[in-house]
């Protein structure tokens, strides 16, 4: 009898262990890690990348949380989420989403860098700044609307405040979402009609279409960003792999476009992402390097 109970108090510890070692990141194959992100063209294509690192190269099982600005942020900050690549700073995201939980959460700093945001117009059209918006010919042919996304985004506050800062009578800001807004672009270019939308860099719309962004003489916007990677406390004692890899994780508006135009090329996500990590074996062997 002593025998079989010092037998089953081993199993047990050795169950405790293989626990422990599966919670925090030690190589097994049901690691878990949770990203949280936004259904923005860019964030879409650089969370399915980290995703397809963490799973063929790392062992993890990822999953992938789509969430709206505000409870992405709120989501790494209460831990309920491990981590996200979209953090958009200083501007976009900084003192709505970013500022009130920065004590919260751990920056890692910029993955990529030289992003833009603005009033985004076909380059057939011949209006050249925001200003130009006040035109009464150019905000009928308009039919005073510009084309937005979520109504979180922070792009959509920066752009009422746009319209109260270029005195925008009667336009309306049209809530939709990332998808919807290239739809409607994609069939306004197609027609060579006039439109405005709210857009940003990188996104795949830029290589399939010849766009502009709007003057910004009032600075509005902002200059140029960097997005971000933020992770919760305590991930790089928990998944120190994991924690690494998010740390070096850095690529750029070129590599981002490519798996984007992937994607909107028919692609799925996965397969975009698959097909990138492979063909930049090099670059992933430096972000997972110890």
């Amino acid at each position: 009898m002593m025998v079989v109970m010092l037998a089953v108090l081993m199993m047990g510890a050795l169950a405790l262990s293989g626990c422990s070692s599966n919670n925090k990141g030690g190589g097994d194959k049901d690691k878990k890690i949770k990203l949280a992100y936004v259904a923005w063209d860019s964030e879409i294509a650089s969370t399915n990348v980290v995703k397809e690192v963490l799973e063929s190269k790392l062992g993890y099982d990822v999953e992938m949380v789509q969430l709206d600005a505000g409870p992405m942020y709120s989501a790494i900050a209460d831990g309920s989420a491990d981590g996200m690549v979209a953090a958009w700073l200083p501007s976009t995201h900084g003192e709505l989403y970013y500022n009130p939980i920065k004590d919260k959460v751990e920056d890692l700093g910029v993955n990529l860098d030289g992003t833009k945001v603005g009033l985004v117009v076909p380059s057939y059209m011949d209006i050249t700044s925001i200003e130009d918006l006040n035109n009464a010919d150019a905000a009928k042919a308009l039919d005073h609307t510009i084309t937005g996304i979520e109504p979180g985004a922070g792009i959509m506050t920066t752009t009422e405040t746009a319209i109260d800062a270029y005195a925008l009578k009667d336009w309306t800001l049209q809530e939709s979402s990332s998808a919807a807004m290239t739809k409607v672009l994609k069939d306004k270019y197609a027609a060579k009609e006039p439109v405005v939308v709210t857009g940003w860099t990188p996104h795949w719309m830029f290589a399939d279409m010849d766009l502009k962004y709007l003057e910004d003489p009032k600075n509005v916007y902002g200059g140029a960003e960097q997005i971000h990677t933020l992770v919760r406390k305590g991930l790089k004692e928990d998944m120190p792999d994991a924690y690494n890899f998010l740390d070096k994780f850095n690529w750029t508006p070129d590599e981002m476009a490519a798996v984007m135009v992937d994607i909107s090329g028919g692609m799925s996500e996965e397969e975009a992402a698959k097909k990138w990590v492979e063909a930049n074996a090099n670059k992933v062997d430096e972000w997972i390097a110890e």
